[in-house]
């Protein structure tokens, strides 16, 4: 049976191959620049940014399986929120989603409040 530091170290690495799918498993030829399949399905309108945001609730997902705060919670929220309203933006919302990441960055911020909880149970 797993603990509740494999659980949710088991959930990261989830996340992780996730966000890397989602925001940089594509590169741009000729440079170092990576976008994911969210950037490309966000060039469909209206449907594309939809299927974005319902992707990028696997985070949130994950997080309240995990049990983690409401106000972590809302900061996924916040960026899945940004990543909708400014990718559904014509054009520059492509843009701007291909750069902006929104699963990488609601990872990390999980990824980092997990650390920070199993370091102060360790510790503690």
């Amino acid at each position: 049976m797993k603990t509740n530091t494999q659980h949710r170290q088991a959930a990261l690495k989830r996340l992780e191959r996730f966000s890397q799918l989602t925001d940089s498993s594509i590169r741009f030829p000729f440079t170092n620049f990576r976008f994911g399949i969210e950037a490309v399905i966000g060039f469909v309108p209206v449907v594309g940014d939809v299927i974005g945001l319902i992707l990028s609730s696997y985070v949130l997902f994950e997080a309240h399986k995990l049990g983690i705060s409401w106000h972590v919670k809302l900061r996924i929220i916040i960026n899945m929120l940004i990543d909708f309203f400014i990718g559904s933006i014509p054009l520059f919302g492509d843009i701007f989603d291909a750069f902006f990441k929104a699963n990488t960055r609601n990872t990390h911020i999980l990824k980092k409040h997990i650390t920070k909880q199993l370091n102060k149970n360790s510790n503690g």
